[in-house]
Parts: structure tokens; sequence; C-alpha cells
């Protein structure tokens, strides 16, 4: 059973992966890079203060921790345990992926850039859950750069998928608990 989903997972990498154009190895590569990130990341931590001024601390935090968790499981815990090799790095498509930038570590099950866009994401999405305009545009932003993860030839399907899941229970719950430590500090102010 496993080796089909491996299989189906291999061929849908390599489906995706090839689906290309020259001009897009540099529009993937800038939204793999993690630093060109950083006016966002700026962005929605004003976004929060902002919109929450004394619990924006506990929140700020709770997005940090967010993304912490979702990248030392999968970073710290998941990659070394399940040692699952990169596509650009798997023997067995040798010749076969498309790799215009680096290719990174050895092991990439599960993708820690999709589990921490999800986590910024699931975080934002939950928090702002009455702007129902805005609140999808960072999903949108999260697959894109987890996309760009395939493109690149860094990670498979099932890495990404795996990563979101993580990333998006990782937002929702250091959410949820940010809001509980929120409500607690303020009970004790009074």
């Amino acid at each position: 059973m496993i080796d089909w989903i491996i299989d189906i997972d291999k061929d849908l990498f390599l489906y995706l992966n090839h689906l290309r154009a020259n001009w897009m190895d540099p529009v993937m590569l800038f939204l793999s890079a993690k630093k060109v990130w950083i006016p966002l990341y700026l962005l929605i931590l004003g976004l929060i203060a902002y919109h929450f001024r004394k619990k924006a601390i506990i929140l700020i935090l709770g997005l940090i921790l967010s993304v912490v968790a979702a990248d030392q499981i999968t970073s710290g815990f998941m990659k070394p345990f399940f040692k699952r090799p990169r596509p650009c790095h798997e023997v067995t498509l040798a010749g076969q992926v498309l790799t215009p930038g680096k290719c990174g570590g050895q092991f990439g099950y599960a993708s820690s850039h999709a589990a921490n866009t999800f986590a910024v994401a699931a975080f934002m999405f939950f928090l702002f859950r009455k702007e129902k305009k805005y609140r999808w545009i960072l999903f949108g932003w999260a697959a894109l750069v987890s996309y760009s993860r395939v493109y690149l030839g860094v990670h498979y399907p099932l890495d990404i998928i795996t990563g979101a899941l993580i990333g998006t229970g990782c937002g929702y719950v250091l959410l949820s608990i940010s809001h509980q430590l929120n409500g607690r500090l303020i009970k004790t102010s009074t």
C-alpha cells in the first residue's frame, strides 16, 4: 500500500516538475527564498499590533511559536526520522528531476516551507475570521510558496501536503492557546 502511494507521489511529482517555462524559473526561485518574505512578515506583525493592541504581544508570540513548532516537527523530527530523500537526491529519478536552483538537504519529508507558510496562513486565517474578503489570501501565498518547492525539484507533493497539514494544525492550536492566555491575563489584571 505504501509503495503504491509513493509511486503515485513520484509520478505526480514528475508531472508537476516538468510543467514549466523558462521565465518561471526565477519566479519560483523568488517565491521559495525565505528572506524576500520579511516585509510580509513585518506587515503581518504590524496588523496584529494595530488590531489587537494589548493582546498583540501574546498573539505575536503565538504566531512565532506556531512557525517554530511547524518547523521543528518537520525539520527536527520528521526529516531525520523518515529519511525520505528529496526528489533531486533520489537515485531512481536521476536525470529526470529539473532543478533550476540548489537541491538542499538530503531529506525532504515533510516540507518545512509548506509547514511554516501554512502555519502563518492558518494562524492569520482564524485570527481574522471576520475579515471574509481577505483571509484566504495568505493560503494562496502559502500554496504558491509550497508549489515552488515541487517546481524546483526539492519536494514531492506528499511532502507539501503533509507540511501544509502540520502547519495548519500548528497555526490553529497556537492561536487557540494564545486566545486562552490572553483571556486569563485580562481576568487577572482586572
